[in-house]
């Protein structure tokens, strides 16, 4: 991919969502590798690894190269720029940052002055008490939870403060079944950008993928007798009532409980 320069992009959005703790199934991350498979994408560029980054947690891996050639990726923060028909899309994705994140903060909130996008996007993905056969819920904004947060969070507040028109949205994944990938979320999450971003993005294999992951799940599920019960009481709840804020905010909280665990 090509350097692209942060300036001058038609009517800007950014997007950022990060991997680990804020990202369950990797939904969330699932979206952007999708928007760059799909779009036409530039680089921007990438924060230092060595800034931000405990490299025994994250470890650098060797890949080869089309050349035969081995080289080293480090774990870090890529901006990237996908072009959309009307619209250019800015991507920020990577680990969640493993210390020094009021730094982390204020270096992209710098290169989303230079940027002055219209919005800025934050997504995450959470364990919660969701069946999988039914719509992935996403929560729009914040809930009513107040307590521990990621990087997700105090990235969108960072952004929020410095005067910037932020959204946050959130998509539910089923706990019981939290292994990465789960394209049904990533789908529900791309379904909601396109809202803000007021244009189609190609699905390419994400549908499929998706109804796979669907089928499967309702494999596993009829081999438990107990699972079994418990999904069909989770679509009664889903099925007679809307999760209100208190509900998600307590979803949230199970959600830190769990990865406490």
């Amino acid at each position: 991919m090509a350097a692209v320069r942060l300036t001058d992009l038609r009517h800007p959005v950014v997007v950022f969502t990060f991997s680990g703790w804020n990202d369950a199934g990797d939904a969330a991350t699932g979206v952007i590798d999708h928007l760059s498979e799909v779009c036409d994408t530039d680089y921007a560029f990438a924060l230092d690894a060595d800034d931000y980054y405990d490299l025994i947690e994250n470890r650098p891996v060797l890949v080869r190269e089309g050349n035969g050639e081995r080289t080293v990726q480090w774990a870090t923060t890529e901006v990237l720029v996908a072009h959309l028909s009307e619209r250019d899309v800015v991507l920020v994705n990577g680990p969640e940052p493993s210390f020094r994140w009021r730094a982390f903060c204020a270096a992209l909130v710098s290169a989303f002055r230079s940027i002055k996008p219209e919005r800025i996007i934050a997504m995450g993905a959470m364990l919660a008490d969701a069946p999988h056969s039914r719509t992935v819920p996403v929560s729009e904004d914040g809930t009513d939870y107040t307590g521990p947060t990621g990087i997700v969070g105090v990235l969108a507040s960072a952004c929020a403060d410095a005067g910037f028109n932020v959204t946050s949205l959130w998509a539910s994944v089923p706990h019981y079944v939290s292994d990465p990938p789960n394209p049904k979320a990533t789908l529900a999450l791309l379904s909601r950008l396109e809202e803000f971003l007021g244009e189609s993005i190609e699905r390419g294999d994400l549908l499929d993928a998706a109804a796979v992951w669907e089928e499967r799940v309702d494999e596993l599920v009829a081999d438990d007798d107990d699972i079994m019960a418990y999904v069909r009481e989770l679509e009664s709840r889903y099925d007679t009532a809307e999760a209100t804020g208190e509900e998600i905010a307590q979803q949230f909280e199970r959600y830190l409980r769990r990865r406490e665990r």
